[in-house]
């Protein structure tokens, strides 16, 4: 259906060029005094026969530009199509004007053809320039509204306010009883891509993979029952960029937002680019119980460690706990003693020693 109108087109507009221009190409060919050839009608189907020749050989390259502009389109925020198409509809006006100034020049060529190209450009440049400055128009209404009586703590919430949520914290799931205390504020952002991430997970034949999917899609129906007009999911898309954390940092970006996660290697690239990272591992780490050198714990000994003589023993809240020469206790509960701390974005690490070892060096230092 779609080729058959694209060449009904295609027959029009040949029909239209050939009244226009046909006879000035009879003339200079010098053959305008037969009468057939003087008559608009011929014009017309001579016109309209060579277009439709022309349309068999574009008319499927047209078709994938239109369904290639479609997909765009629908993609595309509602916001930057409305600010596009305000900005095309005042360069196709301001390209009407100047078109109807050069119909008073008595040049058929310019009469005709100048006006068609100025659309084309004027509306081109229109629709990029109301796309592209869509934010400095809302800051230009800002005023207005104030003007109207509105306080400032009734206008909507502020970029910074905006949380923008990675596939990984979602399918960890603490995200969610964060959420539920209240010590996170503003609007939880939600991109289309990392949705489609989700789903894509939910649906992997790995049971693990389809598992962790369905849980991030189960926290995000929770979050969206628990924080009503406080959560938000956006349509906004970066084709060029193939890497979801990519797109999410470039949101972020946009959208003046911070990128809330608990992806390490996520959370350095968006400190290379100067976007905020709320990480959750960061957070988890900082309401942890202070623990500092000297203070004695009493651990069981899990498992050896990738050191000679070492042993590994955990915490309840998982911290893993270093132990020296602790590999001989093995399956056994013992006391240790703190030697020093490291706390990294990706969790922190404790070194400790046996109790009866470390006031054996004590006592020989002494």
């Amino acid at each position: 259906m779609l080729r058959k109108i694209i060449q009904l087109l295609f027959l029009l507009v040949g029909a239209t060029v050939g009244i226009l221009f046909l006879p000035y190409a009879f003339e200079l060919i010098s053959i305008s005094n037969n009468p057939w050839i003087n008559n608009p009608y011929v014009a017309a189907i001579i016109g309209a026969a060579i277009f439709y020749v022309l349309s068999l050989l574009f008319v499927d390259s047209i078709i994938h530009f239109m369904k290639w502009m479609e997909s765009k389109l629908l993609h595309a925020p509602t916001a930057d199509l409305l600010f596009g198409s305000l900005g095309m509809i005042i360069g196709l006006v301001v390209a009407f004007l100047v078109g109807f100034a050069l119909n008073t020049i008595d040049v058929p060529l310019i009469a005709t053809v100048a006006p068609i190209i100025l659309s084309v450009v004027l509306g081109y440049l229109g629709f990029q320039v109301g796309f592209q400055k869509r934010d400095e128009l809302t800051g230009m209404l800002a005023p207005a509204k104030l003007a109207s009586g509105k306080k400032p703590e009734d206008e909507p919430v502020e970029k910074s306010g905006y949380k923008l949520l990675d596939t990984s914290v979602i399918i960890d799931g603490r995200i969610a009883d964060i959420s539920e205390t209240g010590f996170m504020e503003g609007i939880f952002v939600v991109p289309q891509f990392v949705i489609a991430e989700l789903q894509h997970i939910a649906d992997s034949s790995d049971t693990l993979k389809r598992t962790r999917g369905r849980r991030g899609l189960d926290i995000l129906k929770r979050l969206q029952t628990e924080r009503v007009g406080a959560i938000m999911i956006t349509e906004e898309d970066f084709g060029d960029a193939a890497e979801v954390d990519m797109k999410l940092m470039r949101a972020a970006q946009k959208m003046g937002g911070k990128v809330v996660t608990n992806d390490f290697n996520l959370n350095k690239v968006c400190e290379l680019h100067n976007v905020p990272v709320l990480n959750i591992n960061d957070l988890a780490n900082a309401v942890k119980p202070v623990v500092i050198p000297g203070e004695e714990m009493h651990v069981v000994v899990i498992k050896d460690g990738k050191e000679q003589n070492q042993g590994v023993a955990y915490l309840d809240d998982g911290t893993m706990i270093v132990i020296e020469e602790g590999k001989g206790h093995i399956g056994e509960a013992i006391d240790v003693v703190v030697t020093s701390v490291l706390q990294t974005s990706a969790g922190r690490m404790i070194f400790a020693k046996p109790k009866g070892l470390a006031v054996k060096k004590n006592g020989s230092k002494k």
